[in-house]
């Protein structure tokens, strides 16, 4: 699923109504999550924390920047950060299936939709600035509010986006794309200060100064100090006492984890902290963080131990928490902690009980339907795989395909979890196309508008059974895969995995095809009911191969 982070930063911290006001305009936005509001009286200042889908999350930054507008007068402004406007920064973070040039685009599409609408003048900076010397902030926002109305006589300073003019009221806005930031810290058993300033200074990128035997600095020929580079690229790190805790810390932020994770900058600090007689007891993390970035973890430590990574998502996420002792001094709830899980709304269909779904599924409730129900078959099957897999894993007998059994069990929890996703997808993706045809049709432009939706949600409600057939074929050749090679004793798994990858091939295919009736655009449902006719061919006959050659073992 996709999800992107924005975190705008609004000139107010101080008036609990005008929060309020922007926070409802954003809650107001369909399939987006307001995470965190936190105010900052001293810096009048507060910063929204706010996921969800691309298009989605680009809307709620909008409102919120119009509700600010509205309300915000920097005119009368005071803070102890630097500011100027009323939207003072607007950053975009990819989250999962996104891509920092996916948040590039989005940054530029709120951009130029604020500037154009809003009047604010809009400048883009990091990684989505237009000039190489606007990537800094900093320079960016140089001279502040107040230098506003002389960058408005500039021509160096005409905005990517909107006038280039002073607005007394909004001030101006900064619109970026960047990665997300972990705060993240290491316990360590001493009460010493220095100690952990001094693993602060060696992992750290911007490192230490260099000295002599003597503690005394060392320096070049023209009397600068020489400092040498820390471990670590995008790290950030300090030392410090908690007194909450009664230990030291390093406390670190991580600017981009892809490159720099939290578990390999721990491992790193273990090291060095024990040449020098200290322990990490544990560590902890300051807010939320990414699944991505704690699966990676986890897998990380089950590889150290020749387990297998093909389990449950939350099982590696528990390994990562444990591991790197995440819970020492508070709780790691991972539906509070981990952001997808934060987001995930209570009444979807894939948290409710069997019984429950399948009670809903008998009623006269048009959704769930047999969209939901292929998508649920081909997550069985790819559990199925992962699960024989799992079950030859270090067992004597098996030794000459312990890594073809490691990756297969990864494989079946991908197609699981993709499967998963599209339980809700298909159901939501009916009741848009029931909202659709909902929607008044009294005038021309009402009749173009309604049809244009209905268009949009059908194609829509066909592309999500598509996937989970695009899925389904690849359940059934997992199966196949792990039944040649599988636990004999589990053997009947393998042939269930791929008769369900069937079932819900048939099914998906039938949902795609019922659909594609609704579609004005004939060249594109052909091409659909082509790829849908080959995939299901595919399927079915791999599936009646799978069980002749599981026949024939039994």
């Amino acid at each position: 699923m996709k999800l992107v982070e924005c975190v705008p930063n609004f000139s107010e911290g101080r008036d609990q109504k005008i929060l309020n006001a922007i926070a409802d305009s954003i809650r107001a936005v369909k399939d987006v999550s307001l995470l965190d509001v936190d105010p900052g009286s001293d810096t009048n200042r507060t910063v929204f924390t706010i996921v969800g889908e691309p298009d989605a999350v680009v809307e709620a930054a909008f409102q919120a920047m119009k509700t600010a507008a509205n309300l915000i007068d920097m005119s009368k402004h005071t803070g102890a950060h630097p500011r100027m406007g009323a939207t003072d920064v607007c950053p975009f973070i990819p989250i999962s299936e996104m891509t920092m040039e996916d948040c590039v685009a989005l940054a530029h599409k709120l951009g130029k939709k604020a500037g154009e609408e809003l009047g604010i003048p809009i400048y883009m900076y990091e990684y989505a600035a237009t000039k190489p010397e606007w990537k800094n902030l900093a320079e960016v926002r140089k001279g502040e509010y107040e230098a506003l109305s002389d960058k408005a006589k500039d021509p160096y300073w005409k905005p990517d986006y909107g006038p280039h003019t002073f607005n007394s009221r909004s001030g101006a806005t900064a619109v970026s794309a960047r990665e997300f930031l972990i705060a993240y810290n290491i316990n360590l058993n001493t009460r010493d200060e220095k100690k952990a300033t001094e693993l602060a200074q060696m992992i750290r990128e911007s490192g230490y100064p260099k000295r002599d035997k003597q503690g005394t600095l060392i320096k070049d020929k023209s009397g600068n100090k020489i400092t040498i580079p820390g471990l670590f690229s995008y790290c950030k790190a300090v030392g410090w006492y908690i007194d909450a805790y009664k230990k030291a810390q390093i406390s670190i932020n991580l600017t981009n984890y892809k490159v720099t994770p939290p578990h390999i900058v721990l491992e790193k600090v273990r090291e060095l902290a024990l040449k020098k007689g200290i322990i990490v007891t544990g560590s902890e993390v300051v807010g939320l963080i990414p699944k991505e970035a704690m699966l990676n973890a986890g897998k990380y430590y089950l590889q150290q131990m020749n387990e297998s990574t093909g389990i449950p998502e939350r099982m590696i996420i528990e390994t990562a928490v444990q591991s790197m002792g995440l819970a020492e001094v508070g709780s790691f709830e991972l539906d509070k902690k981990i952001i997808e899980y934060a987001i995930t709304k209570a009444d979807n269909l894939v948290n409710m009980t069997i019984t429950d779904f399948a009670d809903l599924l008998s009623t006269d409730a048009p959704a769930p339907g047999g969209g939901s129900v292929a998508a649920l078959c081909a997550s069985i099957s790819g559990a199925l795989s992962s699960m024989v897999a799992n079950l030859t894993v270090n067992k004597k007998g098996y030794e000459k395909v312990q890594k073809k059994v490691f990756e297969i069990a990864d494989l079946g929890q991908s197609i699981k979890e993709r499967a998963i996703q599209a339980i809700d997808k298909d159901t939501q993706a009916f009741n848009e196309m029931m909202s659709a045809m909902k929607l008044p049709k009294k005038t021309q432009e009402e009749k173009d508008y309604r049809q244009m939706q209905i268009q949009n949600a059908t194609m829509k409600a066909i592309l999500v059974p598509l996937e989970v057939l695009r899925i389904a074929h690849e359940a059934v050749e997992l199966s196949g895969r792990i039944a040649l090679i599988g636990n004999t004793n589990a053997l009947s798994d393998a042939a269930t995995g791929a008769v369900t990858a069937n079932a819900a091939a048939k099914a998906a295919y039938y949902n795609v095809r019922i659909n594609l009736h609704g579609i004005d655009d004939k060249t594109s449902a052909n091409k659909i009911m082509v790829e849908a006719d080959q995939i299901l061919k595919a399927v079915n006959r791999k599936a009646i191969n799978v069980e002749k050659q599981v026949m024939k073992k039994l």
